[in-house]
């Protein structure tokens, strides 16, 4: 296992490779605590907020409208869905609290792999995807001074990024999808679908069963039963259907 100190770049990012142990630890005892929680420009994937609205036990439109901002991307022209910080200066995440996050369990991916930056790219001769990894380095993050020592990938096991991962790489997939085939702004037909399917789950749920989104192309019963009863068979069919209606190519199962 490979060691060392780290030494910021000019960005503040230090490439690491996923077998690279680095020290850091975070919890209530580091000084710092909650600090990361504050100046708040936090984006939300569609995984994120489906984590989030459950564990609140409300609806996605709920949760958008009381905990979050919606921008157009000015790189992809894609509505961009962005947590809304408590009011005030010091711009705090709302699920903060002096006692740490009351989210904790279903904490946004960012938080989730912080002080880890990850990138994802695809080989365009073999189509495989490639992770690269880097430290974020922070004036006000003591998390490096502490005696904890992990590997990247030992990072990611612990804070239970599995699932986040492989579900936001599959809303990269759409992103990278929109800019092969659709670059520059959408129509606002686009955005809606694309904001409905992706991002308002149960508004996306209630279009297809009772508001005909889909009568010109008839799902199976047993379809229809699968997406009102199973939310996950629910969140991949979104994406599917952004990537077939708004974008006109099939992602395949």
């Amino acid at each position: 296992m490979q060691q060392r100190q780290p030494h910021p770049s000019r960005d503040g990012l230090i490439p690491v490779s996923e077998k690279e142990s680095f020290a850091f630890d975070c919890s209530r005892a580091v000084s710092c605590f909650n600090a990361c929680c504050r100046n708040l420009n936090q984006f939300l994937t569609p995984y994120d907020i489906l984590q989030l609205k459950n564990h609140l036990g409300i609806g996605s439109g709920e949760f958008l409208e009381i905990y979050t901002s919606r921008h157009i991307g000015p790189e992809t022209g894609l509505p961009v869905i962005t947590l809304q910080p408590k009011p005030g200066a010091e711009r705090e995440c709302p699920f903060v609290t002096t006692s740490g996050c009351a989210v904790y369990p279903n904490r946004p991916s960012s938080c989730r792999i912080y002080p880890l930056a990850r990138v994802v790219s695809r080989c365009r001769r073999t189509g495989r995807f490639a992770e690269h990894f880097a430290l974020i380095r922070e004036p006000h993050c003591l998390g490096f001074q502490q005696n904890t020592r992990q590997t990247a990938r030992q990072w990611l096991q612990s804070q239970q990024l599995h699932v986040y991962l492989e579900q936001n790489d599959r809303f990269l997939e759409i992103i990278g999808l929109k800019n092969r085939l659709a670059p520059g702004p959408l129509d606002l037909r686009s955005r809606h679908l694309f904001h409905l399917a992706l991002y308002d789950i149960d508004a996306f749920r209630d279009h297809i069963l009772c508001k005909g989104l889909l009568a010109d192309r008839p799902l199976s019963a047993e379809i229809i039963k699968r997406l009102e009863a199973d939310e996950m068979a629910l969140f991949a069919f979104g994406h599917r259907f952004v990537a077939q209606q708004v974008f006109g190519k099939d992602r395949g199962p």
